[in-house]
């Protein structure tokens, strides 16, 4: 069976020209040594700042059947990021994470196994529970993260314990199915793709994760996407 699977990794990009060869290498790196089949497709939404150039000599330097390029014109968000590149996915399983080296691709082995133990639809990295944590981030992040996923909790209930992170490994199918379903923006975006994962009764794996806040380039995180925040709350408390 082994042998069979194949892991997509969606690579989302805008403006990560620095972090693109660490995360690239880290991932090749990870799947090597795993042994595990894997392609990574990159989604370049028209980066200002040359990822796409920089993509083409990390091609060059790998070989097309690990890095794919699927670049789009402009910004056009995260959930149409993955629709785009699914569409491209040759792999069975879809592996979803930002470029911004937040998440470490050591984890993925563990995505992996965990995946195999229960035959889970999807699997999801957390930072709230186990050993997993947050690095980087001030006492306000933190308050407001921890707070936004305590309130979610108590609305949702949603069999997950987090709820915003993108560090997450699906069965192909399944993510076709919800990033369909699916009609949150940003932040809230995440959180949609677990509520109904629950809904339409997909199992739910997690794994402990690090955390660590972007090594280059700016954070997103400000008063807009908290409102943000607590307006897609309310949608989807409203049609849950």
């Amino acid at each position: 069976m082994e042998g069979r699977d194949k892991y997509s990794v969606l690579l989302p990009t805008y403006n990560e020209k620095e972090n693109l060869p660490i995360i690239v290498w880290l991932l090749v790196k990870a799947f090597t040594e795993s042994g595990y089949d894997f392609e990574i497709i990159v989604i370049d939404d028209g980066s200002p700042d040359g990822t796409l150039d920089v993509a083409k000599q990390l091609q060059t330097i790998y070989g097309d059947s690990k890095i794919v390029l699927r670049p789009r014109e402009k910004k056009l968000g995260l959930g149409t990021a993955y629709i785009h590149g699914i569409k491209h996915a040759t792999g069975n399983f879809v592996i979803i994470m930002d470029a911004d080296l937040s998440h470490h691709p050591k984890f993925i082995s563990k995505f992996i196994q965990k995946q195999k133990e229960g035959n889970y639809d999807l699997v999801s990295g957390t930072r709230y529970s186990g050993n997993g944590g947050v690095y980087g981030w001030d006492l306000k992040r933190k308050v407001i993260s921890r707070g936004a996923n305590y309130v979610t909790q108590v609305l949702l209930r949603p069999g997950a314990s987090d709820l915003t992170g993108s560090f997450r490994l699906y069965k192909k199918q399944v993510l076709e199915k919800l990033v369909q379903s699916c009609k949150s923006k940003g932040y809230v975006f995440q959180m949609e793709m677990i509520i109904r994962a629950r809904q339409f009764g997909f199992t739910i794996g997690e794994v402990p994760i690090s955390f660590v806040d972007r090594v280059y380039g700016e954070s997103k995180l400000g008063g807009n996407e908290i409102y943000q925040f607590a307006k897609g709350l309310i949608y989807l408390f409203a049609t849950t």
